[in-house]
């Protein structure tokens, strides 16, 4: 219900508007609304009194706002994303989504949950409670830990997620990772489905078809943002799921998906991000990266941009936004053309908040920050040494634009009793230290194709349990880095063999940091012009050292546990016999 929870008073107040019998506060005059509903352009007025839409047409106001026929979209839902994944904290990514169009984000907080567990949701909850320039909803990470194969910051059973269950900024069960527990029965998924059987349940079943695909949605899951083709979207629609049509900055899906969306499938199909880093929101955008791209592609425009509003407001049940009717609230942006959607104003509850280029409300929110958990001892280059145990050594073999990466056997180069770095044969050493508890040891041992000549780099930026990962071609330049992030209490750092570091500090959960997407965004291109000093080509190397951690994508990874075989989901040693 739109109108939920006003007195009668109220309700009367806004009804005599609507009849005109009362003055609204606004009017927009001379717009040109596409309208999801019809899928036509409306040439009209539109009056908002406190924040709601009360009707179209000629209506008295106490202000006029003429829009001078530019196009009127209602305020963009992002109904998918990992908001760690931009570096930002809520109010900051909400500032640099907003002179998008975006006006309500759905995310999971699936990485700060990985690091701080029931004290990351509480901070996300307090964000979205005080954030004003979007609004802000949550679906509880359904995986944390993803793997019993390294040591997360936190353990969140079904218990553990049911107090939050009732929030008003809860709408139901984050991405459901581990299909294969769901599809097979096991207790603990199946005791969170239970819980969360009366909400949503997001899914997450890259190429799960046929009888598993019934499997996996007759346990109640309800979307899937990891179609690999239309084929897969399509079994899926025919199933009951709605798809998620991802594009991020990562990962990019809309290309080969977007062939299978036509007039009967477009109204269970939305688009979203997963992830979005901050040179795109400050260059490309963000739900307008999709909407343009789908025009492009053939998609009609009025039919894009509401499959990033009146479809995900349709998928998670708000009934008072994406569509501008009577009763719905104001949020929306204005562009002065269909095609390409470009907002040049964007107004939430009728107050503009982005317009002439820049914001024209700042995000007010003083959220106290819950800080990182860094429990790792000073370290030095002694920490790096591997003793020789044997001619070849297994090696992590890295892809550019991948998280995939192959498992190799190279021989070792020996040097004084020690394993150490080949920067020749772009083989280098690698680190993982558990920052989780206090007198852990790192993990060691190589990978290839990251690119270095020279130095290190580091990063607690490490999916899924974000622990302190550094690579590096001298054990000087590791220690450097790594000891730079650990003081920092979390972020990322680039350093020299002679010690000279640069770091960009990540102080909330070492995952994200209240500086503005400006300011993160061009420390991030310096931090890629250095690492490309010492050698690497990797357009982001930071990305692919973030993976080189995750034990559930092929082949070889590392954790703080060990090395780990995806494929046979166990530890294997080193060296090679």
């Amino acid at each position: 219900m739109r109108l939920k929870g006003l007195a009668y008073d109220a309700l009367m107040e806004f009804l005599s508007v609507a009849r005109g019998d009362s003055p609204a506060e606004l009017c927009f005059r001379n717009a040109r609304i596409a309208h999801p509903l019809t899928g036509l352009v409306h040439e009209t007025d539109f009056a908002v009194h406190k924040g709601i839409i009360v009707g179209w047409g000629n209506y008295e106001a106490h202000e006029n706002i003429d829009l001078k026929g530019a196009f009127v979209c209602a305020g963009f839902i992002e109904g998918h994303i990992h908001i760690e994944s931009s570096l930002l904290t809520p109010d900051r990514f909400a500032e640099a989504v907003i002179p998008w169009g975006t006006t309500t984000v759905v995310a999971d907080p699936h990485e700060i949950a990985n690091v701080l567990g029931e004290k990351g949701l509480d901070y996300f909850l307090r964000c979205a409670e005080s954030v004003k320039l979007v609004d802000y909803y949550m679906m509880l990470p359904s995986c944390v830990p993803a793997s019993p194969l390294e040591t997360s910051g936190a353990v969140l059973n079904g218990v553990d997620l049911w107090r939050y269950k009732n929030h008003t900024r809860v709408l139901g069960l984050g991405e459901l990772m581990n299909f294969p527990g769901v599809i097979a029965g096991t207790r603990d998924v199946w005791d969170k489905i239970l819980l969360f059987g009366d909400t949503l349940i997001d899914g997450h079943a890259p190429l799960v078809l046929g009888k598993d695909l019934n499997a996996y949605v007759f346990s109640g899951v309800t979307s899937d943002h990891e179609c690999t083709g239309p084929e897969e979207a399509i079994e899926k629609l025919a199933a009951g799921m709605w798809i998620m049509i991802r594009e991020g900055s990562q990962s990019r899906d809309l290309d080969k998906l977007i062939g299978m969306v036509n007039e009967n499938t477009w109204p269970r199909c939305m688009f979203v991000s997963d992830d979005r880093h901050p040179d795109d929101l400050v260059t490309r955008g963000h739900l307008t990266v999709q909407i343009n791209r789908a025009m492009e592609k053939g998609i009609d425009p009025i039919r894009a941009l509401a499959m990033a509003s009146l479809t995900p407001a349709l998928y998670f049940g708000f009934g008072d936004r994406g569509a501008l009717v009577p009763g719905s609230i104001a949020d929306f942006s204005v562009s002065p053309s269909l095609n390409p959607w470009m907002p040049q104003r964007v107004f939430k509850r009728g107050v503009e908040v982005f317009g002439d280029g820049r914001l024209t409300k700042e995000e007010s929110a003083e959220i106290d920050l819950p800080g990182s958990p860094m429990e790792i001892e000073k370290i030095g280059p002694e920490d790096f040494k591997i003793p020789a145990k044997g001619r070849y050594i297994r090696v992590i073999g890295l892809k550019e634009g991948s998280i995939l990466t192959d498992s190799l056997v190279e021989e070792a180069q020996i040097e004084d009793g020690e394993a150490v770095s080949d920067p020749e044969r772009d083989i280098i050493k690698i680190a993982v230290w558990n920052r989780y508890i206090r007198g852990s040891r790192p993990s060691l041992g190589f990978c290839k194709g990251l690119g270095l000549k020279m130095g290190a780099l580091a990063s607690t930026i490490a999916h899924d349990s974000h622990n302190l990962i550094v690579a590096g071609v001298s054990d000087e330049a590791m220690a450097y880095a790594a000891d730079a992030v650990r003081r920092a209490g979390g972020g990322i750092a680039v350093a020299s063999d002679s010690g000279e570091v640069l770091v960009l500090e990540l102080p909330v959960g070492g995952l994200m940091t209240p500086s503005s997407v400006e300011h993160v965004a061009k420390k991030l291109a310096d931090l890629r012009e250095r690492a490309g000093a010492l050698g690497t080509s990797m357009e982001n190397p930071f990305m692919a050292l973030s993976f080189i951690a995750l034990p559930v994508i092929p082949e070889l990874k590392i954790t703080d546990k060990g090395i780990v075989d995806v494929k046979n989901f166990n530890f294997v040693p080193l060296w090679v016999d």
